[in-house]
């Protein structure tokens, strides 16, 4: 029964190319192992040469990726994204693997392409995300590189970004500042929560950039996100960790548990919700096509007994006759037999009264 009850949170590594999704991937996965927690890994990156850690399910052991890139003539991106779309087509079988290792592990863990925009936008990757999410706590982990967001303006498109992930996948999201051993991001915390700190950075990047790149329209638009993204700043866990050093890796799987707590609070509620919303329609759609059906076989309402009737043909003496054609035609017994079956008429009726009914 504890097993039964047992359930793994699936953690989705999403991030920019370069950020440090598959070093982060690594030590995660490393750290769980210290902890005597091994985590079950699934890689969904196609193009990736090698990778730093050892996956349980690996998608190049299922699509060659450059084989896909020469029978459909795709370059890289789209050989990327053919690729994992046929690899959805056979994630039921990847589902019962893992619903099979599942009792057994804390942690999923399942490292993406490097190229963002493949996962987030393609139907794969919505498939992958709601198949997991109906059956397991589900999070991402958007992973960002903090060295490089130092700039207002390049912060501001990762927290775009992030707000467009969040919405998207409809799951629990945490931010998680990578290479802190490089650049600690105290200053981006510090942006997300006080708005006067974070124009004061705009004021200075415009001072410090000569070439002009955050002034004028840039700096007008950057302040107005600003200001519509700090609802989305409060829904939001973020920590800072370093895929090198290993720093931040307790902080993150915390985080990872306030998660669970919440998918199970707000998204959970949601998901059956709209499931039992999905299964109401398709059960409205199946009574229509049921109700079309019969309708076209006749069925659904009771036929006429005169109109079929008259729509039957019957054969007397070789010769096709139609029994409200002439009053003087002779029946068959064939035919007044079945008409006597047919209404429930007694064998003492005449067959000239019964003559008489058939011809009315």
């Amino acid at each position: 029964m504890a097993n039964e009850e047992k359930k793994p949170c699936c953690i989705i590594v999403v991030g920019m190319a370069g950020s440090g999704k598959t070093t982060f991937m690594q030590q995660l996965n490393a750290h769980l192992h210290r902890k005597n927690t091994p985590p079950y890994v699934m890689n969904l990156d196609p193009a990736v040469y090698k990778l730093p850690y050892e996956a349980n399910i690996d998608i190049r052991d299922t699509v060659a990726y450059k084989e896909v890139m020469k029978q459909y003539n795709l370059g890289p991106n789209g050989g990327i994204m053919t690729s994992l779309n046929l690899f959805v087509t056979k994630f039921d079988q990847v589902l019962n693997i893992l619903e099979k290792r599942a009792p057994s592990v804390d942690h999923i863990l399942i490292d993406t392409p490097g190229q963002i925009e493949i996962f987030q936008w393609s139907a794969s990757g919505s498939i992958i995300c709601d198949t997991l999410a109906s059956s397991w706590p589900t999070c991402i982990a958007y992973i960002i590189d903090t060295p490089r967001s130092t700039s207002t303006s390049t912060w501001m498109s990762s927290m775009l970004y992030a707000c467009s992930m969040l919405y998207k996948t409809k799951l629990p999201l945490i931010l998680v500042y990578n290479k802190c051993d490089v650049q600690n991001a105290d200053f981006a915390k510090e942006w997300m929560v006080d708005f006067e700190a974070f124009q004061q950075a705009i004021r200075k990047d415009e001072e410090d950039n000569a070439d002009g790149s955050t002034s004028g329209y840039m700096s007008s638009l950057v302040n107005s996100m600003s200001l519509m993204l700090e609802e989305f700043y409060r829904h939001l866990d973020s920590v800072q960790c370093s895929a090198v050093t290993g720093e931040g890796m307790d902080d993150f799987l915390e985080a990872v548990n306030k998660k669970v707590e919440e998918y199970e609070k707000e998204y959970k509620p949601e998901i059956e919700r709209l499931k039992k919303l999905s299964e109401e329609e398709k059960e409205k759609q199946k009574e229509k096509q049921l109700s079309s059906l019969m309708k076209d076989m006749h069925v659904a309402d009771k036929p006429d007994p005169a109109e079929t009737l008259s729509d039957i043909e019957y054969e007397d003496n070789g010769e096709l006759v139609d029994p409200d054609e002439d009053e003087g035609e002779t029946i068959s017994e064939d035919v007044k037999n079945q008409y006597r079956k047919a209404f429930n008429i007694s064998d003492s009726v005449s067959n000239e009264e019964l003559l008489k009914m058939m011809q009315s």
